[in-house]
């Protein structure tokens, strides 16, 4: 009797199993999401679509993660084919924010949502939702690198200073830039600070496509033309691959020794080179943008949308795209220099000391 009640209690956990499979292995698959990344180019972009790679796996998703390799054509190809394929959502890092008005249109055409990462798709009303850092503030703690370290709050001056854009296509660019010049304003109206070479605003100082080559060559013509008799003290760069391109055209007439030590120099995306830079002490700053955690927001805005829920945002009114204004989660950067690089990037997790040393 005992080995009958066994068996058909066995029977029965086997049956409950089996049926439960299906229903287990559903709950694994919610659909797929399409990741269109810029490039490969930069540390950043893979470590943002590895990380969202994961964390959307974690939560049950499948990914569609493509590189465009910094072509306009490739991506809106590559976007074109992620709606065939059905993904649920797109979620984009544009290369040009102004060219995707109509995949994105195609796309919504067939319910898929999207959402910008990182940088703002303009010219469309078919973005959903924008998970980004505070921009503004980027530009605001470049700058206020730059001021701590020349020593402006406590009058010193006059110093000479170039300033370097970002990617005229890249909306972030602008905030960057307008970010800075918040800081120095005041200081350029008083004196304090010099551009010699007069060439200010977006429209003459933005890199285009990020290109630390096009940086490199423009320092060197800003050096040959202003800056044979008189030393340049500071130059604003907006990201660290336009960083090094800039200190190696320092490097090439004469600074970093020390007879003539290297301008202050900021940067963005703590990247490993730019880090080992900093420890050098030949670039002074760089401001850390942690991709986990903006991973982690975006794949929780897509599995709120999904699961029929509103998506936690914490701005409503700075992105307008020129059609609508997006709503947005904006995470909060960091300042890096030589007193904090440790505990902001290697007891994080964020790097090993052995990456970077």
């Amino acid at each position: 009797m005992k080995r009958n009640f066994l068996k058909a209690s066995l029977a029965g956990i086997a049956l409950a199993v089996t049926g439960l499979s299906p229903l287990l292995a559903h709950a694994q698959d919610k659909g797929l999401i399409a990741i269109s990344m810029p490039t490969k180019s930069s540390a950043r972009w893979i470590a943002d679509g590895a990380n969202m790679a994961k964390y959307f796996k974690d939560k049950g998703y499948k990914t569609d993660l493509q590189y465009a390799d910094d072509d306009i054509p490739n991506q809106l190809a590559q976007i074109e084919n992620m709606v065939t394929k059905g993904s649920k959502v797109l979620v984009i890092a544009a290369i040009d924010g102004t060219t995707l008005s109509d995949v994105l249109q195609k796309a919504a055409d067939k319910g898929v949502k999207v959402i910008a990462y990182d940088r703002l798709i303009k010219g469309s009303k078919n973005v959903d939702y924008y998970a980004t850092f505070d921009n503004f503030q980027v530009g605001v703690l470049q700058a206020q690198s730059i001021e701590n370290a020349l020593g402006l709050k406590s009058g010193k001056g006059p110093f000479n200073i170039e300033l370097f854009g970002g990617s005229p296509d890249d909306n972030n660019a602008f905030f960057f830039y307008n970010g800075a010049m918040s800081v120095f304003e005041p200081y350029l109206k008083s004196g304090k600070l010099v551009v010699r070479s007069k060439q200010m605003g977006m429209d003459k100082v933005g890199t285009l496509r990020w290109d630390g080559a096009v940086a490199q060559a423009r320092m060197d013509n800003l050096l040959s033309a202003y800056y044979t008799k008189d030393r340049i003290d500071a130059v604003l760069s907006p990201y660290d691959g336009i960083s090094i391109g800039i200190l190696s055209s320092l490097k090439g007439v004469g600074y970093g020794s020390a007879s003539q030590p290297m301008p202050v120099v900021s940067g963005q995306d703590a990247e490993v080179p730019s880090v080992k830079s900093i420890l050098r002490k030949e670039q002074t700053s760089t401001v850390f943008k942690d991709t986990r955690e903006l991973a982690k927001v975006t794949v929780a805005m897509v599995d709120a949308m999904l699961s029929g829920k509103q998506p936690e945002v914490n701005d409503t009114k700075t992105y307008n795209n020129g059609i609508k204004v997006v709503p947005s989660y904006l995470l909060k950067p960091v300042s890096v220099d030589a007193s904090n690089w440790k505990p902001v990037l290697i007891d994080s997790g964020y790097y090993k000391e052995s990456q970077v040393k």
